[in-house]
């Protein structure tokens, strides 16, 4: 699965970009419908954190060169810092709140993961240097989820709490994602998953989602720091579980859908501005999608809709704001040398997505 591109983690891309935009437009569903609120729980329990670890594996030998620091910026920071605008001026425009200001450093919606992205590469070279990478990722992790005084800027609660599965994702080797692959896995992964949706159903009326987005302190929940810490591993070790679980049964050979995968990070920030205005719009209101069947419905539009921005016509159009070209901006580097490393897929949403994506407390 290294050195060229492999179907494997195109298809993983693009079925976790459809996942994604599905809870997302479930939001509406959670506060009427238990079994809506179910769902959610066990999509947003690894939907996020399996691009993740698709993220750190494709970042294992980022370093700090200039030409990585370029198509960093290029690929994140600036696409970040233009759909931190979009979504502010679109906010404003369907709102209406024209006091409402564009705030770089407190990511809006889904824009955190990008902003995430960009810090977990800076700090690549130091994961592949200490000698206990991951361990020491659980720790940060737990340690902010009992630290209020993590702040929102940056989104910094966010970005430790999900560190751990970028670290797992840049210590993994092709023969880990082969051993998923095992018959026997794949298997095993069914009777987990059910469990696991059995568990959300009869945890979401006494479990808060806000869990998930690991955006706030257990303080900050209601929790004192002994059971945050142990609520921040058991939701490690489900979200790990459930992570492998899907991965076992993403398809490893070319599907109609593997092209997609390239795309999906088209997918993961379009979609949003159709998430908002269909809460802005009261798309919601009419009483036949509040029921069973309007929420199948709606299911299937999200995954139509996500499906048609991951498509190149798209991609042609957006391509300006999602992967700008900036030779304008650094400078000819003509001693650099070049190699096939420059060239690796970037792990990005487009090369990982999945969200995440949820409705943040600014939006």
């Amino acid at each position: 699965m290294e050195g060229t591109r492999t179907p494997f983690f195109d298809n993983a891309k693009y079925l976790a970009i459809v996942l994604v935009a599905c809870a997302h437009f479930w939001e509406p569903y959670r506060a009427d419908s238990r079994t809506a609120l179910a769902l959610y729980l066990f999509v947003y329990a690894f939907h996020m954190p399996a691009f993740i670890v698709v993220s750190g594996y494709f970042s294992r030998s980022f370093t700090l060169g200039p030409r990585r620091v370029r198509r960093l910026i290029a690929g994140l920071l600036v696409p970040y810092l233009l759909f931190e605008i979009a979504y502010t001026l679109f906010r404003r425009w369907a709102e209406p709140d024209p006091g409402y200001p564009v705030n770089p450093v407190d990511p809006l919606f889904l824009n955190w993961f990008l902003l995430a992205l960009f810090l977990w590469r800076l700090t690549a070279p130091l994961w592949r240097a200490v000698r206990w990478p991951l361990p020491l990722a659980v720790a940060l992790s737990v340690l902010s989820t009992v630290t209020p005084g993590v702040g929102p800027d940056l989104d910094l609660q966010r970005v430790l709490q999900f560190l751990p599965f970028f670290v797992l994702g840049m210590l993994l080797e092709p023969r880990h994602f082969a051993l998923l692959r095992d018959r026997r896995v794949r298997w095993a992964a069914v009777p987990v998953a059910a469990g696991a949706l059995a568990f959300a159903y009869w945890a979401a009326p006494r479990m808060s989602h806000v869990w998930l987005y690991h955006r706030q302190s257990a303080q900050d929940l209601g929790v004192p720091a002994p059971a945050g810490a142990a609520m921040a591993l058991a939701l490690f070790g489900c979200s790990l579980l459930l992570t492998a679980c899907f991965l076992a049964w993403v398809p490893s050979r070319h599907t109609w859908y593997t092209a997609l995968g390239t795309g999906t990070l088209y997918g993961y920030l379009l979609h949003g501005f159709l998430v908002k205005g269909s809460v802005y719009w009261g798309w919601y209101g009419p009483p036949w999608v509040g029921s069973p069947a309007g929420m199948v419905a709606v299911t299937l539009a999200a995954a139509v809709l996500v499906t048609l921005l991951c498509t190149h016509p798209v991609r042609r159009v957006f391509r300006c704001a999602v992967e700008p070209r900036l030779d304008w901006l650094f400078r000819d580097d003509r001693g650099e040398r070049t190699g096939t490393a420059g060239r690796q897929p970037t792990g990005r949403p487009e090369a990982e997505p999945s969200s995440v994506p949820e409705h943040k407390v600014r939006s």
